[in-house]
C-alpha cells in the first residue's frame, strides 16, 4: 500500500509542477507587492481551469503526504535500539579492591627565607 502511495506522490509532484508552470503569470514580479492594483488571484478570482486543477492537485498532494507519514510512522514504530542483542555483551569488570583510595596530597607551600 505504501509503495503505491509513494509512486502516486511522485506523480502528483510532477503533474503539480507542470500545472503551476503552465499558468500565466498575473503579476509583474515583485511589483505586485509594492502597491500594484492586482489582487492575489486577479480581479475575477480563481476561476480558470488551471487554477482549479492546481488547487485540486495540491490538496491531493498534501493529503497523500499526510497519509504516507501516518503509514510510515505506524509501520516503523520500533526503534533500531530495540533490535540490539544485549545477551552477548560482556559486563565491565569492577575492581574488587578492599583498600580505600588515598586522596592526593596537596603540595606544601614553599618556605620563606629571610
Amino acid at each position: 500500500m505504501s509503495s503505491i502511495l509513494l509512486i502516486l506522490q511522485f506523480a502528483l509532484a510532477v503533474v503539480l509542477t507542470i500545472t503551476v508552470l503552465l499558468q500565466k503569470s498575473s503579476s509583474i514580479g515583485l511589483g505586485a507587492y509594492s502597491g500594484s492594483n492586482e489582487s492575489v488571484f486577479g480581479a475575477k478570482g480563481p476561476a480558470g481551469f488551471l487554477t482549479k486543477l492546481t488547487f485540486t492537485l495540491a490538496l491531493a498532494f498534501v493529503i497523500n503526504t499526510l497519509v504516507l507519514g501516518y503509514i510510515y510512522n505506524k509501520e516503523n514504530k520500533g526503534s533500531i535500539v530495540d533490535s540490539i542483542n544485549t545477551q552477548n555483551i560482556p559486563a565491565p569488570k569492577i575492581p574488587t579492591s578492599t583498600q580505600t583510595p588515598k586522596a592526593p596530597v596537596a603540595p606544601a607551600a614553599p618556605l620563606e627565607k629571610k
